[in-house]
């Protein structure tokens, strides 16, 4: 008994010890994070009443004023193939939702993430237009909500859109392109919501570093404007506007220099004997294959429309010059066959000299073994014959046959003098060309 007293004795002080230990500092301070964790929540919806009020329903009546504000972050692309462009940009709205004032002594603003926009009411925007759009979410959704004392609120999210852009490709590649990104309000029309500027001309603003590689981005702007849809009336529709002007050198190196020089290598073949034709025809078939091969490059990375582009009617007409210069050659290589007594058929040199030049028909009774007279004893009697022709005519057909038979023969015993015209009227009439394209699409 003695011991079972004593052993009591023992464990009651031991009992008294354990209940009048003090929590330490950490544990009283995880205790108010835990405390107030629990209380904010239930702060913040006491006083913006988020649980008192439905979400669908917008705050006010009589149209109801909706601030917006754009800050253009990039442009990313620009699309001529798929006539778009894609854009990224923080978008602001503002209005007021009395339902949301709260009283505040230090008037200081209350800012939230994207978990309260499911609980009030927000804007329902939308882009005209577009193809493709996502708010970034990395790491979290990019959204911002900020509440005023008073009800006002800014609602910002960071977008990334894709929408069309309705090109000319008229004056392309020296053309400038006219886009705009549309916003309007999907659900409510004039009447109940309207869409504003907030800061007028200055409510779009852009980032300085924005460059693209092939445009230069000559003005952004902001307008807006009423749209009418036949069954729900006017709605309020805001424009962001920017012009863009292409940069030329871009397509100078690839398109525009490689076609000149192959239009210049054609001219070398007027330089290059009349008898080396295996090297005139293969430079000249040289240049009308690589010409073909710009054409489909060219149309390959263009859209596909149905009127003719600047760059079509530089490409076709030089490659009209570099056939030009071929036929040029076929012409010289032709005569020079006539005058030297090599072509073939039915007719002799004499017979095929004389209906070629004078326009007379003359019929060959010769042997072919008379091809080896020279070639002034074949001119002297197709000169006495068409004489003989020309004495039953009256004296304006005898003087135009005349003349016409005298050019004939001056052409075929000059024909290098093609050569020689050539050389100069070819660049002439190129450079001609360039400076009339030149001004009118620049």
């Amino acid at each position: 008994m003695s011991n079972a007293c004593a052993a009591g004795e023992i464990k009651k002080p031991h009992r008294r010890c354990f209940s009048s230990v003090k929590p330490t500092r950490k544990q009283e301070t995880r205790m108010r994070k835990d405390d107030s964790a629990k209380v904010w929540p239930l702060k913040y919806k006491q006083l913006l009443h988020v649980e008192d009020q439905n979400s669908a329903v917008r705050p006010g009546f009589g149209g109801s004023p909706v601030g917006i504000d754009v800050q253009v972050e990039s442009i990313d692309s620009i699309s001529e193939v798929n006539m778009d462009f894609t854009m990224t940009f923080y978008l602001r709205h503002y209005w007021k939702d009395e339902r949301l004032a709260f009283p505040s002594k230090t008037n200081k603003s209350m800012t939230f993430d994207h978990r309260l926009i499911k609980k009030i009411w927000v804007p329902d925007i939308f882009f005209v237009h577009s193809k493709r759009s996502f708010i970034h979410d990395t790491t979290v959704e990019n959204i911002m909500l900020c509440v005023h004392p008073d009800g006002n609120v800014l609602f910002s999210v960071r977008i990334t859109v894709t929408a069309m852009c309705f090109m000319d490709f008229s004056r392309f590649p020296l053309d400038t392109q006219n886009c705009s990104l549309e916003l309007e309000s999907y659900a409510y029309n004039e009447e109940d919501l309207m869409l504003y500027w907030k800061h007028g001309n200055k409510s779009l603003n852009t980032d300085q570093h924005i460059s693209l590689s092939q445009f230069f981005i000559e003005e952004f702007g902001a307008s807006s404007g009423f749209v009418f849809y036949s069954s729900t009336g006017w709605y309020h529709r805001l424009f962001i506007n920017f012009v863009l002007r292409r940069h030329i050198f871009f397509f100078v190196l690839p398109t525009y220099f490689p076609t000149v020089l192959m239009v210049m290598l054609s001219w070398v073949s007027f330089w290059v004997d009349q008898r080396a034709v295996p090297a005139r025809v293969s430079l000249g078939i040289t240049m009308v294959l690589t010409m073909s091969t710009i054409l489909s490059g060219v149309c390959a990375s263009t859209p596909q429309v149905s009127y003719v582009k600047a760059v079509d009617v530089y490409l076709w007409v030089s490659s009209l010059f570099v056939f030009l210069s071929v036929l040029e050659y076929a012409t010289v290589n032709y005569l020079t066959t006539v005058k030297t007594g090599k072509i073939s058929g039915m007719y002799s040199i004499d017979a095929a000299q004389a209906m070629a030049f004078d326009g007379c028909y003359h019929d060959s009774t010769t042997d072919t073994d008379q091809t080896s007279f020279s070639l002034h004893s074949e001119e002297d009697s197709m000169q006495e014959r068409c004489t003989g022709n020309l004495s039953t005519d009256s004296p304006p057909i005898k003087r135009r046959k005349l003349l016409g038979g005298q050019v004939g023969r001056i052409i075929l015993e000059n024909n290098h003098v093609i050569d020689t015209y050539s050389r100069i009227l070819f660049p002439i009439v190129y450079i001609t060309f360039n400076l009339f394209y030149w001004s009118i699409y620049v």
